[in-house]
């Protein structure tokens, strides 16, 4: 006999996988992020990128021959111009002086602007792959945000989850740009130019430039580990800072409740200090940077000319060759200066998605079995079998939760607050999987099918509709991507909101502000059926959907969800009791387990815990009308009794 047929189910280890530990840091493992960038550099279905990569290569080498050869035409118009006042040269360019010291330094412009040309050709040749391998990673980093469990997203603040994003999309981009459009053409100018102060000079020239480049490297990679320290404290605080203004402006109503403006605005401001230090020290550092490299840069600059004067004096090198290598030298200034900002934004780039590296590296606490298969829904009978569960080991919130909901019918889960009743629903969408036990649709186990069929199978109304800050329609079309106009019209009809669309100036293009703050909660509620119409599941959830609502409202909505439900497999969890009176069934859960249950009839005869939920709600159901005919709107009288703990008043 399968444990479906016994009535017990096979106790499970928790499938919770331990929470992954953070990625590995990138600081200093420029490696690692070369490494994980190349796929998105190649990518192996873009055949024209890689074209691209490729004669950006080529016009890479070209322009790095064109750079070297300007300094070579420099020299010659400066012998040419030489010549004719009569200054001593040697013989090595006698035949190019014929040829005139206008015509050279035509030449030496031309030179550059080829240069620049194929630079330039490069840069917006490679701009395609750049930004599509940025593109690739941002959304794919959107993606595992959105596939991470419930808990990930709960222990995060969204304005800091937004800024990661935002930040690392930024990283990216800057290592990319810096790895492909700079470091590349910066070592390979470095060795050029080394073989041609060996071919055109000798060893001391080359060994003072080697020294030079040794020297500020050095110089450059200890001041910039020492600034990364500050830079991160920097993006703590702008990341804090961030997420204590989002967090802030979308309880903008709660702030103005309680007159909060002026403590928000220190929390604020005291984030903003500690940025305002750490930018302040950022930029002391990075000044004490530019001075360091400037020094090493010039002395390096002085030892070669000083080698060239005396070779000049001795008669081994020419005025031209002095004034060659003093604008190789300059020249290799820009490259040099490349490398410092290479290496400190390359640096400063890591830090920026070290927290993107966290988030990829972190698994999804529910995912697929491997041999997962699509949701094969027969009737949609839900069953939930002895089911255990703690989102902390420490405290149980369910404890051997068993109960069916047939298919068609409606089941009803009350109880009070903390009793477990909105982490049923959450298990059953699977945002988290259970401690022990199981959960069943039509006999298959949830988590032996796949997450976007169970979710597919299950339309939600929930207490709080958070809306998308867009039309009406976009979020009535959100419960079935691709409904045609006259179908999210005619779920709109029988969630009983075309009304309101009606009188409004835009109709289905009006505008529902920020989660939906434009619109009346019962609006809202509305707009959240007629996308579950509108998505036409087999199973219905509704999570305390009408609590938040005024009594004349709750009735309209719940004469809505009452047509939605007909011949749907329902799972109500409610607050307010009078809500759940005609469910087939209703569980009265308590601490974790149930209670009672049965109808209402037979409930109310029990006198139990639900008879006195009941009892208690009616008391205070009397004195709110007391007050409406008195007419002391927003006063109690005396004696009024307090809810319990899960009993909302109407």
């Amino acid at each position: 006999m399968s444990a479906s047929d016994s009535g017990t189910a096979p106790a499970r280890p928790n499938s919770l996988p331990p929470r992954a530990p953070a990625a590995a840091s990138p600081r200093g493992s420029l490696w690692v992020a070369l490494r994980g960038l190349v796929p998105y550099l190649w990518p192996a279905d873009r055949m024209d990128l890689r074209a691209r990569v490729l004669w950006g290569l080529l016009l890479l080498v070209l322009a790095k021959i064109a750079t070297l050869f300007t300094p070579f035409l420099f020299k010659w118009a400066t012998d040419a111009v030489a010549e004719r006042e009569g200054a001593v040269i040697t013989t090595d360019t006698v035949g190019l002086i014929l040829a005139g010291p206008v015509v050279l330094t035509l030449a030496y412009g031309f030179a550059r602007v080829v240069m620049a040309g194929l630079t330039q050709w490069r840069d917006g040749l490679f701009a395609k792959v750049a930004v599509h391998a940025v593109r690739r990673l941002a959304l794919e980093t959107f993606e595992h945000m959105h596939a991470l469990s419930l808990r990930f997203h709960l222990e995060r603040k969204t304005g800091g989850l937004t800024r990661v994003l935002e930040r690392s999309r930024e990283g990216i981009e800057t290592i990319v740009r810096m790895l492909v459009l700079h470091l590349a053409p910066t070592v390979l100018e470095f060795a050029m130019v080394i073989g041609v102060l060996l071919w055109q000079f000798d060893w001391r020239y080359a060994a003072a430039a080697v020294a030079m480049i040794v020297g500020y490297t050095v110089f450059t990679f200890i001041m910039t580990e020492y600034r990364m320290g500050i830079r991160r404290a920097m993006n703590e605080s702008d990341t804090d800072a961030n997420a204590k203004a989002v967090d802030s402006l979308l309880n903008y109503e709660t702030v103005k409740y309680f007159g909060a403006e002026s403590w928000e605005a220190a929390r604020y401001d005291r984030s903003m200090a500690r940025y305002e230090r750490a930018t302040v020290h950022t930029h002391t550092s990075l000044a004490w940077l530019n001075a360091g490299q400037a020094a090493i840069f010039t002395l390096g600059l002085t030892a070669v000319m000083v080698l060239c004067v005396f070779d000049i004096r001795a008669g081994r090198q020419s005025v031209g060759s002095f004034v060659m290598v003093n604008a190789m030298m300059v020249q290799l200034y820009q490259p040099l200066n490349f490398l410092g900002m290479i290496y400190r934004e390359i640096k400063q780039s890591l830090i920026d998605i070290e927290a993107m590296f966290a988030v990829l590296a972190r698994r999804p606490e529910v995912r697929d079995a491997p041999a997962a298969r699509p949701l094969a829904i027969a009737g949609g009978t839900v069953r939930f079998e002895d089911v255990h569960f703690s989102y902390d080991p420490d405290r149980e919130i369910l404890k051997g939760v068993s109960f069916e909901v047939p298919a068609g019918r409606t089941v009803a889960i009350v109880g009070p607050s903390g009793a477990g009743k909105s982490t049923i629903s959450r298990l059953l969408f699977r945002f988290y999987d259970v401690s022990s036990g199981r959960i069943t649709i039509d006999g298959q186990d949830i988590r032996d099918i796949t997450q976007e069929s169970l979710r597919a199978a299950i339309g939600m109304v929930p207490q709080d509709t958070v809306l998308f800050n867009d039309t009406l329609a976009y979020n009535i079309r959100y419960g079935r991507n691709g409904a045609s106009d006259e179908e999210v019209a005619e779920a709109a009809r029988l969630a009983q909101i075309d009304g309101f669309i009606r009188t409004t100036p835009k109709g289905f293009a009006t505008e529902v502000g920020e989660r939906g703050l434009k619109l009346s909660g019962g609006e809202k509620q509305r707009v959240a059926i007629a996308r579950t119409i509108l998505k036409a599941p087999p199973i219905l959830l509704l999570d305390e959907a009408t609590s938040a609502l005024d009594s004349h409202t709750e009735h309209e909505i719940q004469d809505a969800l009452d047509r939605v439900s007909r011949g749907r497999t329902t799972l109500v969890i409610a607050h307010r009791l009078s809500t759940v009176i005609g469910a087939d069934e209703i569980i009265v859960l308590a601490a974790g387990r149930i209670a009672e249950r049965g109808t209402h009839t037979a409930l109310m005869a029990r006198h139990g815990l639900y008879h006195s939920m009941w009892q208690r709600q009616r008391e205070v159901d009397r004195a709110r009308e007391t007050l409406r005919a008195s007419g002391e709107a927003g006063t109690a009288p005396d004696g009024l009794p307090d809810l319990p703990d899960g009993v909302a008043a109407e």
